[in-house]
């Protein structure tokens, strides 16, 4: 296809950023819980990225993409944007190989988020998501002091290096017949694509989204990629307003399948996982489980995966959540 990015990550990319993480990202553990099981009528093996280092799968792309930089790009330092996940991923990976990083937040961004990217040293520019592009403020900024731009999806060493948390999971539990992912801008999605479609051939795959902001189930039925206003909902990490250009490369080809949640749902998969499993998951992390418990996936009768792809949320927001 003449439209396909030329840059466009494959297999090969995740295997060489599994080398990358080996000793440095968690290898974090996959749990199944027999009530979910019961409910779904399915047999689920949740891969638990909430507790990858940062707390999210993000810490996976972000580490590869900056091990990837030679000494002179890393020794100028490292530049994104990213509504928290992907900011303290980048501001760890940075302080673990001592290379500066600067990230673009949302001045609404949870409070948790500002904190721990601070406390791993990034330097953070706020901007408001309602009124402000992040993107060209990034790129502006990256220009103007001569840093590398990471961003957090559309980037292919981030992508294969979200892989890795999918190659994981399959190589733990072997073959699935469906497999889960929470939904944003894609790059987790398009990770776990390319790993499945190599380990797992004939596994369904499912991207899930929030409700207020389908962006990336309009772009795939519409055969390009789509940009929506920015949504509103609790799936912090997933309000993007368009899929990156490589993600959706991928998942058009893969025919990826994407759905949605409510925030309602959210609330109520983020207290099954407290109550039932005891886990801190954010929202966002709980947009597969909450497809899957609501009917938005025909699960029955198979063996599922379901990313939880991070457990960054605030203490306030969780206390009300569970209340």
């Amino acid at each position: 296809m003449s439209d396909v990015p030329a840059d466009l990550p494959i297999y090969a990319d995740v295997e060489r950023a599994a080398e990358r993480l080996h000793g440095v990202a968690h290898r974090t553990p996959v749990l199944t819980s027999r009530t979910a099981n019961e409910r779904t009528g399915a047999t689920l093996f949740f891969k638990c990225e909430n507790l990858q280092r940062a707390g999210a799968f993000k810490f996976r792309g972000a580490y590869n993409a900056v091990a990837a930089l030679d000494d002179e790009q890393r020794a100028r330092g490292v530049l994104s944007f990213s509504s928290g996940n992907h900011a303290q991923a980048l501001a760890l990976a940075c302080m673990l190989m001592r290379t500066r990083v600067a990230i673009v937040m949302p001045k609404d961004a949870p409070a948790a988020k500002v904190e721990a990217t601070r406390g791993y040293g990034g330097e953070i520019v706020f901007y408001d998501r309602y009124t402000q592009d992040r993107e060209t403020i990034a790129r502006d900024l990256a220009e103007q002091d001569g840093m590398a731009l990471i961003p957090p999806f559309d980037h292919r060493d981030v992508i294969a290096g979200q892989g890795t948390a999918a190659r994981e999971l399959l190589e733990d539990v072997g073959t699935l017949d469906v497999l889960v992912t929470p939904l944003g801008g894609g790059g987790l999605l398009s990770g776990t694509t390319l790993a499945a479609r190599r380990l797992a051939p004939y596994c369904r795959l499912v991207g899930v989204e929030p409700e207020a902001g389908d962006d990336a189930r309009q772009s795939l039925r519409k055969g390009e990629i789509v940009t929506i206003a920015p949504p509103r909902s609790i799936a912090d990490g997933a309000i993007t307003t368009h899929l990156g250009t490589l993600p959706f490369a991928i998942l058009r080809a893969a025919e990826v399948e994407v759905v949605t949640a409510s925030d309602a749902q959210l609330v109520a998969a983020t207290r099954f996982f407290a109550e039932r499993m005891k886990l801190v998951v954010e929202p966002t992390g709980c947009l597969g489980l909450a497809a899957v418990l609501n009917g938005a996936v025909d699960v029955r009768g198979k063996r599922v995966g379901v990313m939880l792809s991070g457990g960054n949320v605030d203490v306030a927001a969780l206390a009300k959540y569970l209340g």
